[in-house]
């Protein structure tokens, strides 16, 4: 287990590398099948990076004026914490403007959704960044309601039908798409994506030096 701080840390780091490396790693350790559907793509910001914090919901018909249990979930998101959203509920958004602002005052970074989110520029204004596979502005509310939270939930893949994301798993997404590391992983994983980065640091230095793209090959090896 890692404490907040170390956390904090390990979020800090891997903000820094790219979703590219980060997949390329889990690869040499077997972990081909952790990246995300690029239906998943970012509707505010453009990167999201933390520790997942799982939500789940079904379509459900039902009376009154809001989701009890959607309230409940949000508040036991902590810092440096993404919103990890999965679900039936194709048409309607998970959420909106208004949680993304709840979720951020208990210290949430983000969040990916595998289903819709409206209040787009709300949500850019207030720099909450999202990725999402849709937009929509049909609200849950009488449609759709959250059944579980901090359980293991599926999302679509990018090489497999399904990636599955417990909580504590670390979550990263960029202009390239998203990709989960295993919690077990995550140590590893990280620097082992920080090593692939610093390679490229130095491979385009000596290409602006320069070099060929062979020679810079040959000396530095395949990233």
């Amino acid at each position: 287990m890692h404490t907040t701080e170390q956390r904090a840390e390990i979020r800090r780091r891997f903000a820094a590398v790219d979703t590219s490396n980060v997949a390329d790693a889990l690869d040499v350790l077997g972990r081909t099948g952790q990246g995300l559907s690029p239906s998943l793509a970012a509707v505010s910001g453009e990167r999201v990076a933390g520790w997942a914090y799982t939500i789940r919901g079904q379509l459900r018909p039902y009376e009154g004026a809001g989701d009890p249990a959607k309230m409940e979930a949000c508040q036991g998101i902590g810092p440096d914490e993404v919103a990890v959203w999965a679900g039936d509920g194709d048409g309607v958004c998970y959420f909106g403007e208004l949680i993304a602002l709840g979720l951020r005052e208990r210290g949430c970074v983000g969040a990916v959704v595998d289903g819709g989110v409206r209040d787009l520029r709300w949500l850019r204004k207030h720099g909450f960044p999202v990725f999402a596979r849709y937009r929509t502005p049909v609200q849950s509310i009488g449609r759709w309601a959250v059944t579980g939270w901090q359980d293991p939930v599926y999302l679509r893949g990018a090489t497999t039908a399904w990636v599955e994301v417990r909580p504590g798993d670390f979550v990263l997404a960029d202009e390239d798409g998203g990709i989960v590391v295993p919690s077990e992983l995550v140590d590893e994983v990280l620097a082992a994506a920080e090593r692939l980065t610093a390679r490229e640091v130095s491979i385009r230095a000596a290409l602006a030096d320069g070099l060929t793209l062979a020679e810079c090959l040959a000396r530095f090896g395949h990233v």
